[in-house]
């Protein structure tokens, strides 16, 4: 491991993350007061993603109607915005490890809150189509920056459920996106109220005045930063060792002998579950309401149940990794999902109240299985290239787990909409594979040089 002399700090410094041997106390008490602005900053943020995306899969099929096109078309769009947000996950994770955590978060909450309120105003699906190229980058950056910037400043045997918690406002997203579809679309005819959902998606930029106010980076990527900086200044014995690696690109750093295998197979974990998941809740709310014949009201209460599944499963994943491990926890909840997948698309036809029920255990697993990844891939990642790799891994999982949704949307028209969907299954194989590549790393200590 190579070491430089430190430089000076700023006094205020230690206030800005809680260290390894810090007094007792719970998670948040830990992060200190610029922890937890930044926390409320990444869960906000968050939130909001899953508000912009989750519009989408509800208004599908009134994209549809709107402008002629069938399920292929629709599956698409969904296809292309989580296949772009894995290149702004991968562009924002880079430059958050070069310009900072903080200014990288402010500029992905303005790119998708930009291009979600322009989708509103789309004349074509060509046009929507390329708004929601945009929209994706914004959407994959926001991730990957804010799960880094909670993960420097939480405590490591608290990283996973606080991590889970971050993820857990996924599912609030998701419920206010569904409330306002609900509304929405009772009040206004199906070819203008996708439109107004879409505008609606503005409303996270005012996320950026409180994270520009507010939001710092964390000491430990502040203090990397500053020792490489000194390295390059100040000759001493290893210097050439501390420089080269300052000097080489954050990408090219996750590639190297000694990460290379971790970056792959974290991609490939991420591939497995975010495919797993994008297969059933793209195409859930259609499925309800061609295959189910359910009407906007009754599916809203299904996806309800889903939702509160969803919002426990983060939570308590979260706990479930501190107590069980990494390794071990995302194995039992995709191995959890896979099944009640498979157990969804079973219910017969006529038996809606059972499909009901199912819907707990489907939100549950298939949501706890994201709870991990925040504090997974800081772990596996060092100081100077956790931006990068976490936002490469998740999001190239994301950009080829998003073919899952237009895959499902081509062999609906051959097997039914229901039978296609469990195509999924196959992304939570993938996820269990990937795991035996990968280290176990509850507990470990961030440091700013490894």
């Amino acid at each position: 491991m190579s070491t430089v002399a430190s430089p000076r700090r700023s006094p205020r410094a230690p206030d800005r993350v809680h260290r390894p041997g810090a007094p007792d106390g719970s998670w948040w008490a830990g992060l200190g007061a610029r922890g937890r602005k930044a926390f409320a900053a990444a869960f906000a943020g968050y939130a909001l993603d899953a508000f912009d995306l989750i519009i989408l899969t509800l208004s599908l099929s009134a994209i549809g109607a709107t402008f002629v096109v069938g399920t292929g078309a629709t599956g698409v769009l969904s296809t292309v915005t989580l296949s772009a947000s894995a290149l702004g996950g991968v562009l924002a994770g880079v430059l958050s490890d070069r310009v900072g955590r903080a200014r990288m978060l402010m500029l992905t909450v303005a790119i998708y809150s930009l291009f979600t309120f322009l989708s509103g105003l789309a004349s074509s699906y060509d046009m929507l189509l390329v708004f929601r190229v945009f929209e994706g980058i914004g959407f994959g950056g926001e991730w990957a920056v804010g799960a880094v910037l909670v993960a420097e400043y939480v405590r490591p045997e608290s990283r996973g459920r606080a991590l889970g918690v971050i993820q857990s406002s996924w599912a609030i997203g998701w419920a206010v996106a569904v409330v306002a579809y609900t509304i929405v679309f009772s009040l206004a005819s199906e070819e203008q109220a996708w439109r107004y959902l879409f505008m609606l998606g503005a409303l996270p930029a005012l996320l950026i005045l409180y994270v520009r106010r507010r939001v710092e980076d964390p000491e430990v990527f502040q203090e990397t930063r500053e020792r490489e900086e000194h390295a390059r200044r100040e000759p001493s014995s290893d210097r050439f060792t501390v420089d080269r690696r300052a000097n080489e690109l954050p990408l090219k750093q996750i590639f190297r002998r000694d990460l290379l295998r971790t970056t792959l197979a974290a991609s490939i974990l991420a591939t497995g579950i975010q495919g797993g998941y994008y297969a059933m809740f793209t195409w859930i709310p259609t499925y309800l309401k061609t295959e189910r014949d359910l009407t906007v009201i009754g599916t809203s209460g299904y996806l309800a149940v889903v939702i509160a599944g969803a919002f426990l499963g983060y939570l308590s994943a979260g706990f479930v990794h501190d107590r069980l491990g990494r390794r071990r926890t995302f194995a039992l909840y995709s191995a959890l999902a896979g099944a009640a997948l498979v157990l969804y698309f079973a219910v017969p036809s006529g038996s809606n109240t059972t499909l009901m029920i199912v819907d707990f255990p489907l939100g549950f697993f298939s949501s706890g299985c994201f709870s991990g990844f925040g504090s997974y891939l800081s772990e596996l990642f060092p100081t100077r290239a956790r931006g990068t790799g976490g936002g490469f891994c998740y999001n190239v999982g994301r950009g080829i787990g998003a073919l899952f949704p237009g895959i499902i949307g081509f062999l609906a028209a051959a097997i039914g909409l229901g039978g296609a969907v469990a195509f999924g299954v196959l992304g939570y194989v993938i996820a269990i594979a990937a795991l035996a590549f990968l280290p176990e790393t509850h507990g470990k200590d961030f440091v700013p040089v490894e």
